[in-house]
This record gives structure tokens, C-alpha cells and sequence, in this order.
């Protein structure tokens, strides 16, 4: 490690026994695993992965820890593609993406559905994390990074998604009254011309209440000759009104670096998928790396927001 940065180069400390979760780590066959969303309950993390089967479609597995470091997965996909009823035709390629966020005592999913068709963002709930509901298809196609706040705002739901308009991936914001029926979408951000996320962004962690704003961390994409990098950043929303931006952060808190973050089925991704603040001020940030395996990364809670506020230099 270098001698000027001896707790890395990025704002978001690597841990060292990463990644937590590859293939190996899977007790059925897979090509590769990814993108997993996380919740503590209790003192058990819970981790819903994104697992792409050898067939070429994937399916979500579950993986239990005690620390959030050291994983062990259930012997099956929890949740698999519709093969009938409603939500059949437009999962037929697969489920993609999970995000899990707790809202009034209840465990949503939002999801990808991949089919012919496009993607769709799809909703589904559980008690278990073992067996799923779905509930509603709650996008038309071309959309999917679909995440809700952790509480209703104003008496509504909240959610954040990626459409995408003349090519060009922004973050809009949507509400809904009963998870369903969602209206009132605006843009809520957009890529910046030179910056590391200047040609896509998304959300990627259901937002974090703080006394500064809801704190999102996202994912931002910069294109290169050599193709995209993805990285990991932070933007502050305002409490009650949240189409508002209060902060964003100038510099990404995590970039692709480590052998394991820039080679593999999608090269140079570090992208973000959940987190868990602790009691002790930390936060664990877990990310998809090359969209290969599952990583998670740390830092002092109040140190992002500093970075987001741009109190500090990133």
C-alpha cells in the first residue's frame, strides 16, 4: 500500500479478505455471482445475491452471516423466474438486481425482470428471505436501478429508478400511494460532462435517513476507449422534499483498482448494490466487482457525509 495512503487510495477502506463471495462459494453450478442487497436483522446479515446460472439467465441465492464478512449460501436459489402467471413473459431472460429495503416492518424487493421485451422494475416482499411474493410489475420497459426510501414521505412511497431517455441514463424520482400505481416521475439527477460519471448513473443502495439528508450512495459511469469504468458515489436529498438535491460528492468514494474489481465478465466495476450502518458509526458498503463476485468495503459513517458535503478532500 502506498506510504501517503495507508488506509488505501479511496474513501471506502477495502476489506482484506475480499472478495467475500465468487463462484466457489456457490453450492450450485453458476457462471458467476454479483450485485447482492443486504439487510441486518438482528444480528444476522442477510444477502440476497444475483447469480447467473451456467444457462445463461440468473436467479437470486441467499447467503447468512454474523459479522456481514464471512458469508455462507443456501444450497438453492431462493427465488427463480416466473415460468407462469402474469410476470412470466417479462422474466423470461431472468431476475436481475435485487435491492431490499424495510419499509413499516415489511421486506420489499424491488428487481429487474429481463425478458425480450426489455427490463421492467418489479416488486416482490418477504418474511424469511426464503420465500418470495411478487406484487407488481411497476415500470414499462427500459427502466430498471428501482429502490425505495426506507419510510413514506409526505404519505407516500418513494422510489428511485433508471429510465432511459435518448440514450442517456439519468436517476429520476417517482411516488406512489400504494406501491403499484407509480406517478408524479421527475429527473432527479444526470450524468456531468467530464466527470467520472459522465455518461451514466443509477441508484444503488436504498437511501439512508441522516439529520443532513438522505444520504444515496449510486453508481456513476465514465466511457473510455477502452470501455466503461464503473464507480461508487454519494449525493444528499432533501428529507422532506426529495427531488431536491442538497450535496453532491465531486470525486467517487471507490474505484476499480484491485485485480479483482477490473478483470472479469464486465471489466472495471466496483458497483455499488447495499449497505449497513452499524451501531459504531461504521458503515459497510457492499458491492458487485466485475461483475464476478460480491465485495464489501467500509468507512466512518460521518466521513461520507463530510465527502458528500464536499467538506473534505476525496
Amino acid at each position: 500500500m502506498n506510504k501517503h495512503f495507508p488506509l488505501g487510495y479511496d474513501i471506502l477502506h477495502r476489506f482484506e479478505g475480499n472478495p467475500i463471495i465468487t463462484l466457489e462459494d456457490i453450492p450450485f453450478r453458476c457462471n458467476t455471482v454479483f450485485n447482492g442487497t443486504v439487510v441486518k436483522k438482528g444480528e444476522e446479515y442477510f444477502l440476497l445475491l444475483r447469480v447467473e446460472g451456467q444457462q445463461g439467465y440468473s436467479v437470486f441465492a441467499l447467503a447468512r452471516s454474523k459479522d456481514g464478512l464471512h458469508f455462507t449460501v443456501e444450497n438453492k436459489p431462493v427465488m427463480k423466474p416466473a415460468r407462469k402467471g402474469p410476470f412470466a413473459r417479462y422474466e423470461k431472460y431472468g431476475i436481475e438486481d435485487p435491492r431490499i429495503t424495510v419499509v413499516d416492518g415489511v421486506y420489499y424487493i424491488m428487481y429487474t425482470a429481463y425478458s425480450k421485451y426489455g427490463t421492467r422494475i418489479a416488486l416482490a416482499k418477504t418474511e424469511d428471505f426464503l420465500h418470495y411474493e411478487r406484487i407488481a410489475l411497476v415500470s414499462e420497459p427500459g427502466n430498471k436501478d428501482g429502490i425505495l426510501f426506507p419510510e413514506r414521505i409526505n404519505g407516500e412511497y418513494v422510489r428511485l429508478d433508471r429510465p432511459i431517455g435518448k440514450g442517456v441514463g439519468s436517476m429520476w424520482i417517482s411516488y406512489s400511494k400504494n406501491l403499484v400505481d407509480w406517478g408524479k416521475s421527475e429527473i432527479l439527477m444526470t450524468p456531468r460532462p467530464g466527470m467520472w460519471d459522465s455518461y451514466r448513473i443509477g441508484a444503488s443502495v436504498p437511501p439512508i435517513k441522516t439529520e443532513h439528508g438522505w444520504l444515496e450512495i449510486y453508481h456513476g459511469v465514465k466511457m473510455t476507449v477502452a470501455g466503461p469504468i464503473y464507480r461508487i458515489g454519494t449525493v444528499l436529498l432533501d428529507l422532506e422534499q426529495p427531488h431536491k438535491v442538497v450535496a453532491r460528492c465531486n470525486k467517487p468514494v471507490l474505484s476499480p483498482r484491485e485485480d479483482y474489481e477490473r478483470i472479469g465478465d464486465v471489466g472495471n466495476v466496483a458497483f455499488a448494490c447495499g449497505a449497513v450502518v452499524e451501531d459504531s458509526g461504521e458503515i459497510k458498503v457492499y458491492y458487485g466487482a466485475a461483475d464476478t463476485c460480491i465485495c464489501v468495503a467500509t468507512a466512518e459513517f460521518e466521513n461520507l457525509i463530510d465527502i458528500t458535503l464536499n467538506r473534505k478532500d476525496a
